[in-house]
């Protein structure tokens, strides 16, 4: 037998989801039977998305924003998981995350329908209440206390990538890297017993490029950012991240901030919260709840400044990122 028979090899999958990819890189045994892994994959994040999209009719959210106020909604076992967390950063963030502006998102056109002026005045005079006050979750059910549109993509695809963890981790493989859109998630570590790499971009909406590279080891990433989701409005653009407070685009936002934590449902949420706060306040909550992030300013036309807290994105040279 040659030596080359009992090495790993090397996978690298990928399939649609929420309107973008999703991937999986991993090393196996030769003959391992890697398209049964792809169809579990997928399987995985398509019963997300079928859950969790505001682009389908017919998803369990959907369902749960057209029951009337005050009416029990049974929903998923993960439909519920994604909202328990949800409303958990909402309240430890004060609010900044908060799933209860699927109306604003929509009204601005980041939706299925095109943007409208008539419900862009609607979703910025009307009373707004967060989320987490909002909601009332039972055992396997939800209810509205007052009406609320929700909308979860500030939270579901780093749950996809958890889903997607998953069902590696079911299928045998420990060691993995896992992602959709940017939000990652890695297991373990490569065949060398090297961290998993993964680039921080840098926020420029008209090309590609690195802004750092961290080092992962069992953690998640997630980046938030204004550079590849924006509306223009009088000539300024607006990021897609809506202000809670004013049912709008945030205004001097960072250009992008991004999280590292044990889950990519969290990293996701928590990156969505910290560009509401902004660097100042962002900043003290993400040191009391011991997130690390790392914000990017945009300081003149062509100028990045940093903004870091925590272990790992304090040091020139990031160190490896573990749970």
């Amino acid at each position: 037998m040659s030596k080359t028979s009992t090495e790993p090899v090397r996978h690298a999958l990928s399939g649609p989801t929420m309107g973008t990819r999703w991937s999986a890189l991993f090393f196996a045994p030769p003959g391992f039977e890697a398209g049964t892994v792809r169809r579990a994959l997928q399987a995985a994040v398509d019963e997300v998305d079928a859950q969790m999209s505001t682009w389908k009719p017919d998803s369990d959210l959907m369902r749960l924003n057209r029951a009337p106020v005050g009416e029990s909604v049974a929903v998923p076992a993960m439909l519920m998981e994604v909202l328990r967390l949800a409303l958990a950063v909402g309240r430890a963030s004060d609010g900044a995350f908060d799933i209860g502006v699927g109306d604003a998102v929509s009204a601005w056109g980041f939706g299925a329908v095109p943007a409208s002026p008539d419900r862009i005045r609607t979703a910025m005079t009307a009373r707004r209440v967060p989320a987490h006050e909002a909601l009332e979750l039972c055992d396997g059910s939800v209810r509205k206390r007052v009406p609320v549109a929700l909308d979860l993509n500030g939270i579901a695809k780093g749950f996809g990538v958890d889903r997607l963890a998953d069902t590696l981790a079911r299928s045998g493989i420990g060691d993995a890297l896992v992602g959709i859109d940017g939000e990652m998630r890695a297991m373990g570590s490569r065949p060398d017993g090297e961290a998993w790499t993964v680039a921080v971009e840098r926020p420029d909406p008209d090309r590609r490029a690195p802004h750092s590279v961290i080092s992962l080891r069992d953690c998640a990433v997630a980046t938030s950012g204004d550079y590849r989701h924006w509306v223009e409005v009088r000539g300024r653009r607006l990021s897609h991240t809506m202000d809670p407070r004013r049912g709008a685009p945030l205004l001097d936002a960072p250009a992008s901030v991004t999280v590292l934590a044990p889950s990519c449902a969290a990293a996701d949420a928590w990156a969505t919260a910290l560009t509401v706060l902004g660097p100042v306040k962002g900043g003290e909550v993400a040191r009391r709840v011991g997130i690390d992030a790392l914000f990017l300013l945009r300081d003149g036309a062509d100028s990045i400044r940093t903004c870091r807290v925590g272990r790992v994105f304090a040091q020139d040279d990031p160190a490896t990122a573990e749970s």
